[in-house]
């Protein structure tokens, strides 16, 4: 897979963003975050760590899912809020 064309987190959420109709600010507020700005930002950049990924996934009324290689095994990523 050419580099332009991955999968990364970023793009996976605006990609959920677009087919949902929500705004990066209704997520934002949704949140918590202090302003759009700063998920606009951590979008742009691509440097969503992997919590903050699953958060908003499942904000977004989807769930992160680990799959092994030979799709035998299945898990779910769940975010706790500690």
């Amino acid at each position: 897979m050419e580099e332009n064309t991955k999968n990364t987190g970023a793009r996976i959420i605006k990609q959920l963003l677009a087919y949902k109709g929500i705004s990066i600010k209704e997520v934002a507020e949704g949140l918590g975050y202090n302003s759009a700005q700063v998920l606009s930002n951590k979008l742009y950049r691509d440097t969503l760590p992997l919590n903050e990924f699953v958060r908003i996934v499942e904000f977004l009324g989807c769930e992160v899912k680990t799959i092994s290689k030979d799709g035998k095994n299945e898990y779910i990523v769940e975010y706790k809020n500690d």
